[in-house]
């Protein structure tokens, strides 16, 4: 009769909900017991670690083998898109050759549950020959990367959500929390800002919503303006020129008087409609937004609002429009 590999795949004989709520348990445990320790006796070798970090003049080096080893790229991945230079290098290819990224202004974050990782020796021997500052995360502060370490940021034991605690999933969740707390910590003391951070994040659904709204507003001629008086027969052709659904109302001085959107034109539908002027159905006082702001905040307002379109303003008067399809168009949402 043959038997099955290791690891073969088979139908689960349990539920799986069951298992996905003991595991995200073992894993909250295990956040809780890191909150704990930051706040009795972790929280000194933690700012340690970031006063270290940030007077550095050269890259933070993130090393760490296996599940660590994963768990450092993201670190550095973090580090780095958040003003903190960064720089994983793999502990086995650090022994062939590796070693001469690092430079005598960098800092070693080096990560190892046990402490134990012989794959990390080189690393560590390196760092204190040419006096590089090492930081350690480890669950074991009497290790030989505990000992070693300039730093030693020490976990406290958790029960790993892997039923026969082998599997690292609790010590790996840990890591990567201290690690965001390290790259957090970091960038706030740098005052590291959203207009920073567009910087390194130009691509994709997160750079089109850290652009600014300037960068995608109407402006000019494209802007649906009319003068307080208008007709509305003469408004509802302006709206339908410009297809944002709206027009905006000014004074004679150019300055905002209020907006006319086709919902203020279902709430007067009458018979004489056409001859109201725009001050009768305009809404007063709309909103307005700044060329600065960010396109994920202005999304925010469109969103919490419901409103279709966004006047950009400057000194009370318009100088363009930012329409929902607009941010839409470039991605944002």
């Amino acid at each position: 009769m043959s038997k099955s590999a290791p690891g073969a795949r088979v139908a689960p004989a349990l539920p799986a909900l069951p298992s996905a709520l003991r595991a995200i348990e073992a894993e909250r445990a295990g956040l809780d017991a890191l909150l704990d320790a930051l706040q009795n006796g972790l929280g000194v070798p933690f700012q340690q670690a970031v006063s270290l970090i940030a007077a550095a003049a050269g890259r933070v080096i993130v090393s760490g083998m296996g599940k660590s080893g994963h768990v450092g790229r993201k670190i550095a991945a973090t580090f780095s898109s958040t003003g903190t230079p960064a720089y994983f290098v793999h502990p086995a290819e650090a022994s062939h050759g590796d070693l001469g990224a690092i430079q005598a202004d960098d800092v070693i974050l080096a990560l190892s549950w046990s402490g134990e990782t012989s794959e990390l020796s080189d690393l560590v021997a390196y760092a204190r020959r040419f006096r590089v500052g090492l930081i350690a995360i480890t669950a074991n502060r009497d290790s030989a990367l505990g000992r070693e370490a300039d730093v030693c940021l020490t976990l406290p034991k958790a029960r790993e959500a892997c039923p026969n605690g082998l599997a690292p999933t609790t010590s790996t969740t840990m890591q990567l929390a201290l690690g965001d707390a390290l790259a957090v910590a970091l960038l706030e003391g740098r005052a590291f800002s959203s207009h920073d951070f567009r910087v390194f994040h130009p691509g994709g659904k997160l750079g089109a919503q850290l652009k600014q709204v300037r960068s995608v507003m109407h402006t000019g001629e494209r802007l649906p303006l009319v003068s307080r008086g208008m007709r509305m027969s003469d408004a509802l052709v302006r709206m339908s020129e410009k297809g944002f659904g709206c027009v905006v109302v000014v004074e004679d001085d150019g300055a905002i008087a209020g907006i006319v959107t086709d919902g203020d034109l279902r709430r007067h539908m009458q018979p004489d409609l056409m001859a109201l002027t725009v001050d009768v159905v305009m809404t007063p006082h709309p909103t307005t937004v700044e060329p600065s702001l960010l396109v994920a905040e202005a999304l925010e307002i469109v969103e919490t609002r419901k409103i279709g379109a966004l006047i950009v303003a400057e000194n009370g008067r318009p100088v363009g429009l930012v329409h929902v399809l607009d941010l839409l168009r470039i991605g944002a949402v």
